[in-house]
């Protein structure tokens, strides 16, 4: 589990474009509850395939999305 929310966290910080300009950030813990059970549920199998293969999947999937990740992506402008 602590290797899942350590890929949420990796995943926010590609998905809000500082992980190149800066040192990554992780997401705030809300963050990362509003969207593991998503990632858990609709990206399971795509979990070693790197954040932005589930950044992809999350975004395939946002209709299907809880309103809290929804959030999340929208707030990282994804």
């Amino acid at each position: 589990m602590h290797k899942f929310l350590l890929g949420i966290s990796v995943l926010l910080a590609f998905a809000s474009g500082r992980a190149i300009a800066e040192p990554a950030r992780s997401g705030t813990s809300e963050e990362q509850k509003a969207c593991a059970r998503d990632v858990e549920r609709f990206c399971r199998t795509l979990m070693d395939q790197g954040d932005l293969t589930i950044l992809a999947c999350l975004q395939q999937n946002r209709p299907k999305l809880t309103v809290a990740c929804n959030q999340v992506l929208k707030n990282h402008n994804q």
